[in-house]
C-alpha cells in the first residue's frame, strides 16, 4: 500500500503543477520544463527524427499546441513492439476570451467571453479569476502569458433577487460577464493588459493576430478535512492524470527497463471537454503521426506496425465521480466510489468508456500487482454518461482501451475535490503498466 508520506508529496506536487498550468499552453509548457530536466529530448513535428530519437532507445517528447506525447523507448525495442499509452487530456472546462474582448457599461470595464465546455456556472461566481493562454503574433511567434488575480462574476445581491436560493437561473450571455475594472471600454485595451503580463518579454498588443485565453481560478490547492484526507482545485478534470502520467513516465524513465518492456507513452490531448475535434485532440492525428513516426525509426514496415497497435494497449485516464452524500440517488446503487478508494475502473454498456472484460482484467492486475485498491464506477440508468479520449483512441488505431481515472466530488466546478490519495495510486498503477507487457 502507498505510503502517506508518498502520498501527501504526490499531492503537494499536483498542487504545484496545477497553479503553473492556467491554460492548457501552460500545462504543455510546465510538463516539457520537468521533461527537461529528467533529461528527455525536444523533437520538432517539422524537422526529421533521427532514429535515436524518433525509434531508437530513448526518451522524446513532442508538442503540438496544447498538446504534448512523451515516450520512452527501451533499447530491446524491435519493429514490432508494442505501445503503452496513457492517455489524459490538458483542458478544463472554462470560459474563452471572444474578439473584440474589451466591453463593459456604466463604469464598469469587462471581458468578453465565451462558455468553455461545460463548466458549473454557478462556481465561478465570486472568486479572484486569472486571464492564462497564448498569444500569437501576426510573425507567428507565441507567448504564453497568465495575469494574476484580476476578474471576477459578480453574484447578484439576495436583497435583488429574493428568490435566489430557491433556484439560481444563469444566462450565459448576460450574466457571465466578468469585470475587471472601472473606466470607459472605448479607452482600454485588454489585449494590452495580456501582452503586458507576458514575462521576459516586450510584446507589443497592436502585433497581436490572435489568441486563445481561457479564464482560471487563482486560488490556490488546499488540503484539508478531519485528518487532512481531502484536496481540493481547480482543474482536476483533468490535470489530475496528465500530472499522474507525468510522474509515472519520469519514473519509469530512470528505471531500469525490464527485457520485452513496451515502449511508454504519455499522451495528453487538449480539447476533451469539448469534443476532440481538433488537431490537439483525441479525434486528430496527432497519437497517431507520433507512433507511426516512432514504429518509422525502429524499421518498421506497414505489416509490422500494425502488429505494434495490435499488441498495444491505452489507458484512458480521466476524473470520475465519486457518490456525493446528499444526492446518493443519482448513482449506481451497487457502485458507489468513494475518495482515497483508489483510483476508477469506469464502465459503461454503450461504450462511453471503452473499458471491456480485456481492458478489467488487466486493470485488476496491475493494481494487485502494485498493491492499490481499485473501485468499479458505472452510471445510474437514468442519468447520462459522460465520454473519454478512450473510445476515441480505440475507434481511431484499433488500440485495446480501458478507462480509469481519479474520483472527483464537484467534477466541472471551478474548484473540485478529490482525495489526498487517489492521485499518487493512479501514478503509481500507470508506473507499472509502463514497464507491462499487456
Amino acid at each position: 500500500m502507498p505510503s502517506q508520506s508518498n502520498a501527501a508529496a504526490h499531492i503537494q506536487d499536483l498542487g504545484a503543477y496545477v497553479t503553473a498550468s492556467p491554460s492548457s499552453f501552460h500545462a504543455v509548457h510546465e510538463a516539457a520544463r520537468r521533461l527537461d530536466e529528467a533529461g528527455f529530448t525536444a523533437l520538432d513535428e517539422l524537422q526529421p527524427w533521427a532514429p535515436a530519437s524518433g525509434g531508437g532507445a530513448g526518451k522524446s517528447y513532442m508538442i503540438r499546441d496544447g498538446a504534448i506525447i512523451a515516450w520512452v523507448t527501451p533499447e530491446t525495442a524491435g519493429p514490432t513492439t508494442g505501445f503503452n499509452i496513457l492517455g489524459a487530456h490538458t483542458d478544463s472546462p472554462s470560459f474563452k476570451l471572444k474578439p473584440k474582448p474589451t466591453t463593459g457599461k456604466f463604469g464598469w470595464l469587462q471581458a468578453g467571453v465565451e462558455v468553455y465546455g461545460g463548466p458549473l456556472l454557478n462556481s465561478w461566481l465570486d472568486r479572484e479569476l486569472q486571464l492564462a493562454g497564448r498569444l500569437v503574433m501576426r510573425d507567428g511567434t507565441q507567448h504564453l502569458t497568465a495575469t494574476g488575480p484580476l476578474l471576477r462574476f459578480p453574484q447578484l445581491a439576495i436583497h435583488l433577487d429574493r428568490a435566489v436560493n430557491e433556484g439560481l437561473a444563469l444566462d450565459k450571455q448576460q450574466h457571465m460577464n466578468p469585470v475587471y475594472g472601472l473606466g470607459d471600454p472605448a479607452g482600454e485595451d485588454l489585449l494590452g493588459l495580456l501582452a503586458d503580463r507576458v514575462p521576459g518579454a516586450d510584446v507589443d498588443s497592436a502585433q497581436i493576430g490572435g489568441y486563445d485565453v481561457v479564464i482560471a481560478d487563482t486560488q490556490a490547492p488546499a488540503v484539508f478535512g478531519a485528518k487532512g484526507e481531502f484536496f481540493a482545485s481547480g482543474r482536476l478534470d483533468n490535470l489530475s492524470a496528465t500530472h499522474a502520467g507525468l510522474a509515472a513516465l519520469i519514473a519509469h524513465a530512470n528505471a531500469p527497463q525490464p527485457a520485452g518492456a513496451p515502449i511508454a507513452v504519455l499522451a495528453a490531448f487538449d480539447h476533451e471537454e469539448i469534443g476532440s475535434a481538433s488537431r490537439s485532440g483525441a479525434s486528430g492525428p496527432i497519437l497517431e503521426d507520433v507512433l507511426v513516426r516512432i514504429s518509422d525509426g525502429l524499421g518498421a514496415t506497414a505489416s509490422q506496425r500494425r502488429q505494434a497497435f495490435a499488441a498495444s494497449f491505452c489507458v484512458s485516464a480521466d476524473a470520475g465521480h465519486a457518490v456525493h452524500p446528499n444526492y446518493a440517488e443519482r448513482h449506481d446503487p451497487a457502485n458507489r466510489p468513494v475518495l482515497n478508494g483508489g483510483p476508477l475502473l469506469k464502465i459503461n454498456a454503450n461504450q462511453r468508456y471503452a473499458t471491456d472484460a480485456t481492458g478489467a482484467a488487466l486493470w485488476a492486475r496491475l493494481c494487485a500487482d502494485a498493491g492499490i485498491p481499485y473501485q468499479e464506477f458505472v452510471s445510474n440508468n437514468v442519468m447520462p454518461c459522460g465520454s473519454t479520449i478512450g473510445p476515441l483512441t480505440a475507434t481511431r488505431l484499433g488500440i485495446r482501451t480501458v478507462d480509469v481515472g481519479v474520483p472527483l466530488l464537484s467534477m466541472h466546478s471551478a474548484r473540485e475535490l478529490c482525495g489526498v490519495e487517489d492521485p499518487y495510486r493512479l501514478a503509481k498503477v500507470t508506473e507499472l503498466f509502463f514497464r507491462t507487457r499487456a
